[in-house]
């Protein structure tokens, strides 16, 4: 692995940390103040303003390899997202955030011309936001074959009956698609060919939102993460994706890229958490003395840059390998990412929290809500347990054979 980035992306790079200091750290408490005067689920002004902004600076579309975005690969845009990552919000800015590039990833691999039109354009411009509906609250949804919305062929449309949670960005204002997880052919023996995806307007009758999900109290507005009840939704047969029985297909191959990008924001979360905590420990005193000069925040910082260095570079590497051999040969990698970057940053923004005391729990710091997506993570996109089992059957597979 080449840990020397190409010219063009570390130009990328400076460049986007610019504008992050620039734009994006000074308007962090606008943004919430702004959120709270208008309504919950519609974007802030402020938002708005710097995604012109970044539309102008050629900082959109970062994520997405290929004709449809800067052409980067994996390992030129994970430092990108680490950036971003230091604050929540940020990555919309860019147009790269999720669920939206996981659904433009979709589109760009699997859409039809005719949806790629529709929905994948007006998504690469930012003119509209969209959402992914695959979990549902009454089965354990970490096994995808459980899933029990059905997608039920009738003529040249398909009629679709579920209900789902979780939905994230249903509820935003600007939603306009919902990308639907359901099963065509429940009886299919092979329980990986039962499910279908296909592309539902937010507007068709039938979808009804009942309520929005918060995670730890907080709604993640204008996001929102809502149960959505789908009944008899009628939509052309069209929109369904690649074809019966291939939304586990789809799935993985949606999910491999979304885990890395999640673990690459993080990173970036975490890091910004180190610095903060350092911060802090050299500006307060207790007991005579500095927090920096205590030993056990002593302690806290050096085990915090440990953890972040190691998951960072295991970050890259599972980058590196998808660019070289692909998503699934990638899979390894990416499970143990995804494992390892989560709790990391669980445990590197606690101890920042730690170190700030009652501030730390405060809305006067990013903490509590970065401490809320990290742990969060370690359940979205597939919890700990799976990608572990996973990861296991892999390895004991690869080597008992030799």
């Amino acid at each position: 692995m080449d840990f020397q980035h190409s010219s063009k992306a570390l130009a990328l790079q400076e460049k986007l940390a610019g504008f992050m200091d620039k734009h994006v750290y000074p308007a962090e408490h606008t943004y919430y103040e702004q959120l709270v005067t208008v309504d919950r689920y519609d974007s802030p002004p402020i938002l708005e303003e710097l995604k012109r902004k970044a539309r102008d600076a050629g900082l959109w579309n970062l994520f997405l390899p290929g004709d449809h975005g800067a052409g980067l690969s994996n390992l030129e845009y994970a430092p990108l997202a680490e950036i971003m990552g230091r604050v929540e919000w940020a990555s919309e800015i860019f147009n790269c955030s999720a669920p939206d590039t996981g659904n433009m990833e979709i589109l760009s691999l699997y859409g039809t011309p005719e949806q790629k039109k529709q929905w994948l354009e007006p998504l690469l411009h930012g003119e509209i936001r969209s959402a992914f509906s695959m979990t549902e609250p009454a089965v354990a949804s970490s096994d995808a074959t459980n899933i029990q919305c059905e997608i039920r062929g009738d003529g040249d449309t398909y009629v679709i009956n579920g209900r789902k949670w979780f939905s994230s960005g249903a509820l935003n204002k600007r939603c306009k698609l919902l990308i639907v997880m359901g099963k065509t052919d429940a009886a299919n023996p092979d329980v990986h060919t039962q499910q279908s995806m296909i592309l539902v307007p937010k507007d068709t009758p039938g979808v009804r939102i009942v309520r929005d999900i918060t995670a730890f109290g907080y709604d993640d507005a204008p996001l929102g993460h809502p149960e959505i009840v789908y009944e008899n939704v009628r939509v052309p047969a069209s929109n369904l994706l690649l074809g019966e029985g291939r939304g586990f297909e789809i799935a993985q191959g949606r999910l491999g890229p979304g885990r890395i990008h999640h673990c690459m924001r993080l990173i970036g979360a975490a890091q910004r958490a180190l610095e903060v905590m350092c911060k802090r420990a050299e500006s307060r005193s207790a007991f005579g003395r500095k927090l920096s000069e205590q030993g056990s925040v002593r302690e806290d910082i050096a085990h915090s840059y440990c953890d972040i260095e190691q998951a960072r570079l295991l970050t890259l590497k599972a980058a590196d390998k998808m660019d070289r051999e692909g998503n699934k040969a990638a899979r390894d990698l990416i499970a143990a990412a995804k494992i390892v970057v989560p709790s990391m940053a669980c445990r590197v923004i606690d101890r920042a929290i730690q170190v700030h005391g009652g501030m730390g729990v405060s809305q006067d710091t990013f903490l509590p809500k970065a401490y809320v997506y990290a742990r969060f993570i370690r359940i979205g996109d597939g919890p700990d347990q799976v990608h572990l089992a996973a990861l296991a059957k892999q390895l004991v597979r690869q080597h008992a054979a030799r």
